[in-house]
C-alpha cells in the first residue's frame, strides 16, 4: 500500500499573496469567562467590568461582564497565523485597530482575512511586504475587531527549509 506524508500549511511566502484574496480563518473559538479572566489577570488589566460580575450587571451600560478588547484581538490575530503569517519573517506594524462590538463571555469569535497590498522589498530581494486586513466576527455575523497590519515575508525560493526535530521517516 503506497503511503502518502502530509505537511500541513502554515502561512504563505510572498507569492502566494493576491491582492483582493480572502482567507476564512477556520475554526472558530468560544470566549469562555475563565479565558477572559486569566487573560486579564496575565495583563494585569483588572478593570470590574471584564472581571467583576455584580459590577457589570449594575454600574456598566452592557449590565454584563465585556471580553477585554485585547484578548479578541489576540484571537483574531492568532486564527490568521496560520494563513497568512505563519512562514513570516516579522509583524511590522497594524495599522488601525478597531472594536466595533462589544464581545461577551459564551461569544463563538470567528475570523477573516483579505489581502489588500504586496511590494517586493527595495532593500533585500528575498522578501516583501504584504497588508492584510483582518476582521472578527461573533457567531450572530455582527463585526467586533477589524485591523490593517503589515507582514514581512520570504520569497519562496528564499524561505528557509521546514525541518522536524525528529527522523523524516516516522
Amino acid at each position: 500500500m503506497d503511503m502518502t506524508t502530509y505537511d500541513r500549511h502554515f502561512g504563505r511566502y510572498y507569492e502566494d499573496f493576491v491582492p483582493g484574496d480572502i482567507y476564512r480563518h477556520w475554526p472558530g473559538k468560544t470566549i469562555t469567562e475563565a479565558d477572559d479572566h486569566l487573560f486579564c489577570m496575565i495583563t494585569m488589566n483588572h478593570h470590574p467590568l471584564h472581571t467583576n460580575e455584580w459590577f457589570a450587571e449594575q454600574e456598566t451600560v452592557h449590565g454584563r461582564n465585556v471580553v477585554v478588547g485585547n484578548l479578541v484581538y489576540s484571537l483574531v490575530l492568532g486564527m490568521s497565523v496560520p494563513d497568512v503569517s505563519g512562514s513570516a519573517i516579522a509583524n511590522l506594524e497594524v495599522e488601525s485597530l478597531l472594536h466595533r462590538a462589544p464581545t461577551f463571555h459564551g461569544d463563538t469569535i470567528y475570523a477573516v482575512t483579505k489581502v489588500l497590498d504586496k511590494v517586493e522589498s527595495t532593500s533585500k530581494p528575498d522578501r516583501g511586504v504584504v497588508t492584510v486586513e483582518t476582521r472578527g466576527f461573533k457567531q450572530t455575523g455582527e463585526e467586533v475587531c477589524y485591523f490593517r497590519r503589515k507582514v514581512l515575508v520570504w520569497k519562496k525560493d528564499h524561505a528557509p527549509a521546514r525541518r522536524f526535530p525528529y527522523a523524516e521517516n516516522l
